[in-house]
């Protein structure tokens, strides 16, 4: 399995640029509004996983471990 670098200093509209099928995840860990039209490229673009973490109260951790599960690894912690 290729393991995917996620650097969580990134942008999620930066993240999700590289990586096209992040949204998707993303929106299945809890971040839905990630989905709506126009977010990405408005919030997405100074929105980082850690910022959208503490606003959906969601743990880094979960997230770490989610993203785990589809081959992405996590760096660059806040």
């Amino acid at each position: 399995m290729i393991i995917r670098k996620i650097d969580l200093s990134k942008s999620i509209f930066e993240l999700c640029k590289e990586y096209p099928e992040l949204p998707d995840i993303m929106a299945k860990i809890g971040f839905t509004d990630i989905t709506k039209p126009g977010m990405l490229s408005t919030v997405g673009r100074f929105m980082t996983i850690p910022k959208g973490a503490a606003m959906k109260k969601i743990s880094l951790d979960e997230i770490e471990e989610k993203l785990s599960d589809h081959g992405f690894e996590v760096y660059n912690k806040e």
